[in-house]
């Protein structure tokens, strides 16, 4: 196969019918045909990126699954971010995500700064 950009719905799927082929084989990584099979994906997720744009997750939601995943309350947060009032209202969309609120649960939480500034 000669790798160029992907332009087209067809040509996808066929670089992925050909992925999927050099999977089958089990080809090894520093080989010619390794290092062909890397560029592909390469394209592959060029295109994909380009042609399915993902949108971030609403921020507020973003909060609460990552809450979710660490175990974490409400009331975890009255002392890092405010009363228990403020938080309430955060959570429930009644006040604003500030910059300054934003920036402590990017490090607290771990959420990337895009997903919060969203």
């Amino acid at each position: 196969m000669e790798l160029r950009i992907i332009k087209s719905n067809k040509q996808y799927n066929e670089y992925l019918d050909w992925v999927d082929s050099m999977f089958d084989k089990k080809v090894k990584l520093n080989t010619p045909e390794g290092d062909k099979l890397q560029i592909a994906l390469l394209l592959i997720k060029q295109y994909e990126d380009a042609k399915y744009v993902v949108p971030f997750p609403d921020p507020i939601e973003a909060i609460k699954i990552k809450m979710n995943e660490k175990g974490l309350k409400s009331k975890d947060l009255i002392g890092k971010v405010g009363s228990k009032g403020y938080v309430s209202a955060i959570l429930n969309k009644k006040k604003p995500l500030t910059l300054e609120i934003a920036k402590l649960f990017h490090h607290e939480l771990n959420i990337p700064a895009e997903v919060l500034l969203s």
